[in-house]
């Protein structure tokens, strides 16, 4: 992490989502700069996600933990606190944060979750690139501390430590300032106490990390702006590459000037399992 040259992940979130997720993915992997994805083993396009991913072996493949907006490994019955008859986490992200936090008796369930997810991404036989959360539920303190703590029979070894620095994206983008004040503040709260823990599992993680304070904005112009000021060392950007919904997104992994920047600017993509 220490090295004067660029190096940049190009993540996807929400791989397994949905199959409109999955063909964007593999064609931003194939024909762009996508170089890793990370899979949410509980999405309906789950096991055409798996599929994908085997027959692509130099996409890293990680594990995005779902333990909110989503559906659940374990059934009702399991973890009940947790999740509806259903199987969906019953609360939106505040909620299901503040009551992760609060609620100590919360913690054996989701800790049960967790484990089943992980269970499930390893029986896919594909290696673990990375770890991190739909919407970015792997620095909440609670989470983290399991994860922590079943770092080594998880087999964790790389870990999104998420760090969008405020002062290079009011250079590249305008608008909607209480959002970007409010999430760069918190997860550099969140980033700064995870630092040290993961220094101390030999857990790696890039530097900085893009994409957070564009929420679903990471266009062309964006993606150009930010390779033209890439700072030194590792890096990761992450988007949301759709067929659908977020198809911008999509366009700039796609696109020839972003490709031809990245060679110009001698900009290496890799994988966490490069770092």
């Amino acid at each position: 992490m220490g090295c004067v040259e660029r190096r940049l992940i190009v993540n996807a979130d929400d791989f397994g989502r949905s199959h409109e997720i999955n063909q964007a993915v593999i064609r931003a992997h194939r024909e762009g700069i996508l170089t890793t994805a990370s899979l949410m083993v509980t999405g309906e396009g789950a096991d055409e996600a798996v599929e994908l991913a085997r027959q692509n072996p130099r996409l890293g493949i990680g594990l995005h933990l779902t333990l909110a907006c989503g559906l659940s490994t374990l059934g009702h019955t399991e973890i009940p606190d947790l999740v509806t008859k259903e199987g969906f986490f019953r609360d939106g992200p505040v909620r299901a944060g503040v009551a992760y936090f609060f609620r100590r008796s919360l913690t054996p369930q989701l800790s049960r979750e967790m484990e089943a997810q992980f269970r499930k991404f390893h029986q896919t036989g594909l290696l673990l690139d990375h770890v991190n959360g739909h919407l970015h539920f792997h620095l909440h303190p609670t989470v983290f501390a399991i994860l922590m703590q079943h770092a080594r029979t998880w087999g964790i070894k790389a870990l999104r430590l998420t760090y969008d620095p405020l002062s290079l994206n009011a250079r590249l983008a305008k608008g909607r300032w209480l959002y970007r004040l409010s999430h760069w503040l918190i997860y550099l709260i969140l980033s700064r106490r995870a630092k040290p823990v993961l220094r101390e599992q030999s857990i790696r993680h890039t530097r900085t990390v893009f994409g957070l304070l564009q929420n679903a904005n990471v266009d062309e112009a964006f993606v150009l702006g930010l390779l033209q000021r890439l700072p030194a060392g590792d890096s990761e950007l992450y988007s949301h590459p759709s067929l659908d919904e977020f198809k911008h997104e999509l366009d700039a992994l796609l696109s020839s000037k972003v490709a031809e920047l990245v060679q110009e600017r001698g900009i290496r993509l890799i994988r966490y399992q490069d770092l």
